[in-house]
């Protein structure tokens, strides 16, 4: 098995990446062994997002990251036809609300150009 990169990290792109060996974190061991603490004094990393990736960084380096975390994209599944599986969102008819508001704002422009 190859060593990780910090990229290999689930949510770590190039820019974060960079982030990190610019403050210190250069392998995936350095970034599992870290505390919230630590992690959270790097740009854009909160206490959530520094849990997070401390989490995803261990099963990287323990080689377990692409059996328990999820896929990137959660693609809906399709039916013979290729349409999308699923709950059908009812539209609601809002054609009313919307003439309201038109009117209500005629009114309103029209009250102003009648005090100038």
């Amino acid at each position: 098995m190859a060593i990780p990169k910090l990229t290999d990290i689930p949510g770590i792109g190039p820019a974060t990446a960079k982030s990190l060996v610019d403050r210190g974190f250069e392998t995936v061991d350095s970034v599992a062994a870290a505390t919230v603490e630590t992690l959270s004094a790097v740009p854009g990393f909160a206490p959530t997002r520094s849990a997070t990736v401390i989490a995803a960084a261990q099963k990287t380096a323990a080689g377990l990251a692409d059996a328990d975390t999820p896929p990137a994209s959660s693609k809906k599944k399709r039916d013979k036809k290729g349409k999308k599986k699923g709950k059908k969102k009812k539209k609601k008819d809002k054609g009313g609300k919307k003439d309201k508001k038109k009117k209500k704002k005629k009114k309103k422009d029209g009250k102003k150009k009648r005090k100038t």
